[in-house]
């Protein structure tokens, strides 16, 4: 009898092992994928980044304008804005509204 309750213990306890190595195993894949994401996510938030902190300020958008376009760029106020649907052969014009 006691051989068996040995025998059943040392089954149950490789098992057990088994079962923790595979949980352990399918965590770590799954940890992986979810750090890989995050690697990929921080590239395009420092290229993102970068973009805004190169082109965002005011100073450097209106010295590319009189770099690159000189006076082809003009101020437009918003109200002359207007939204343009097509519907098959109809074209309605409608004001843009901001709320």
């Amino acid at each position: 009898m006691i051989k068996f309750f040995f025998t059943f213990l040392i089954l149950l306890l490789i098992f057990f092992t088994a079962f923790i190595k595979n949980s352990t195993k399918r965590i770590d894949d799954e940890i992986f994928v979810v750090k890989e994401n995050i690697r990929i996510l921080k590239k395009d938030f420092e290229n993102v980044k970068l973009e805004h902190n190169f082109l965002g300020s005011t100073e450097r958008l209106t010295e590319l304008k009189k770099l690159y376009f000189d006076d082809q760029l003009i101020k437009k106020n918003l109200k002359e804005f207007k939204i343009i649907h097509k519907i098959s052969d109809k074209i309605e014009i409608k004001q843009l509204r901001f709320f």
